[in-house]
């Protein structure tokens, strides 16, 4: 593992295993989940919108976390370049209402002396659309 690393160098196994934890963090996020009810709504008549969109999105988050876990586990190992995206795309897929920004802390803070600044309040919760200072 040791010499992968120093072959291959760092980059490789960094973007993976984030790729990885981020993929598998889909259950708790259900971006997909909430992607595909949206699509759905719009593309098929009302008598099947919602059951197809919850089947497919349930589907899609579970192939994500799959995924998530297949390259937490092989990170160290090549290919680095995402998998599965013929199904996935390589980030997770956010619904077209909605796509989060960077969250409302002191780390991103754009003035911290006056104690505010804007962003996301609570990001990692699913549906969360709260933002302080938007323009």
């Amino acid at each position: 593992m040791v010499a992968a690393t120093l072959i291959t160098g760092c980059a490789g196994p960094e973007n993976k295993l984030g790729r990885g934890i981020n993929n598998f963090y889909e259950p708790v996020r259900l971006a997909e989940w909430r992607r595909s009810v949206e699509q759905t709504s719009f593309a098929l008549p009302e008598e099947r919108n919602y059951n197809t969109g919850i089947i497919k999105g349930f589907n899609k988050t579970m192939a994500r976390a799959g995924v998530g876990l297949y390259e937490i586990i092989t990170f160290p190992f090549p290919p680095y370049d995402p998998v599965f995206t013929n199904y996935l795309a390589p980030t997770p897929q956010y619904p077209d209402s909605y796509r989060p920004g960077i969250i409302s802390d002191s780390v991103f803070a754009t003035d911290t002396d006056i104690g505010f600044s804007g962003g996301d309040v609570a990001p990692f919760l699913p549906g969360s659309r709260f933002r302080v200072f938007d323009n």
